[in-house]
């Protein structure tokens, strides 16, 4: 079972009497269904229905851990202190510094990481995104080993897992762009939270037409935020790139019109080929209509 440190995570908690409903009536994840050792994703998003910060929550004790990029830590905690007003709840940063992640692709462990002699590690949540592809990936503050973080990247691409910054910019994105309305990250039941309206609008007018996708080359693909073109028109943009394989969001009623002319599909100037994750269910458009399972 790997274990990679991501010294680049940060961690936020998220405590008191009313962390639940401040939550709750925030981001995008519903957390009253939160699993006892499972982690969600989840976004705070603009007034517009874009996403601002993202990040992964689960609990802890009494409340919630919220962990995201070392770089948006300061200014999530920012912009949450500015909507605590006299809610009854406690902020504060985390004294762990980085995340481990574990993963094995078999049931094994499924409930969390075990030492040697087989005991259960209480601290370890199990990555409810990487559960959607079939994959127990476990997530653990501080640092608990040592592997190469290319090895998650490889992992992350492989299932189309995406993350902020290195496949897309924040302000930039909606939650349906990053496919959050499929690996919980996106609560339609909930009732209000900030850019509500327009994701379920989005949702409800199936208007959503930039997905994530995986890409491959035959050989080495361009660097990350390389465009990708079919016929000379923009489709998308890279985004992680390792070797011969990237993550791209792409606009998919394009890509699906290309490859149903067989227009080729380039990086710059390598041919690539596209495919949607297939725990989303989503398809290749060929007209103007929506993908769906």
């Amino acid at each position: 079972m790997p274990a990679v440190f991501l010294n680049d995570r940060s961690l936020l908690l998220v405590s008191g009497a009313e962390a639940q409903s401040f939550l709750q009536n925030l981001i995008t994840t519903d957390i009253t269904s939160l699993g006892a050792d499972e982690a969600r994703p989840g976004a705070l998003l603009t007034p517009q229905g874009k996403i601002l910060f993202d990040f992964m929550i689960w609990q802890d004790g009494d409340g919630y851990m919220i962990e995201t990029d070392a770089g948006q830590r300061d200014g999530l905690l920012k912009r949450l202190t500015m909507y605590k007003l006299r809610a009854a709840v406690t902020l504060a940063t985390s004294t762990e510094e980085g995340v481990t992640v574990s993963w094995s692709e078999d049931a094994e462990g499924s409930r969390g990481v075990r030492d040697s002699q087989g005991v259960r590690d209480s601290q370890g949540v199990r990555d409810s995104r990487f559960a959607k592809a079939g994959v127990t990936l476990i997530r653990r503050p501080g640092k608990h080993g040592d592997g190469k973080e290319a090895l998650y990247d490889a992992l992350r691409i492989s299932y189309g897992i995406v993350t902020s910054g290195s496949d897309f910019a924040l302000q930039d994105a909606f939650p349906h762009d990053v496919l959050m309305d499929f690996n919980g990250g996106l609560s339609f039941r909930k009732g209000c939270y900030v850019g509500q309206e327009v994701v379920s609008r989005m949702q409800h007018r199936g208007t959503a037409r930039r997905r994530v996708v995986t890409v491959s080359a035959a050989t080495t693909l361009p660097e990350t935020g390389t465009e990708i073109t079919a016929g000379g028109k923009p489709v998308g943009a890279l985004g992680s790139v390792e070797g011969g394989s990237g993550l791209a969001i792409v606009r998919i009623d394009r890509a699906g019109a290309a490859m149903a002319a067989g227009t080729p599909l380039l990086a710059g100037e390598t041919p690539v080929s596209l495919v949607l994750p297939a725990w989303s269910g989503l398809v290749f458009p060929t007209s103007g209509d929506e993908a769906s399972a």
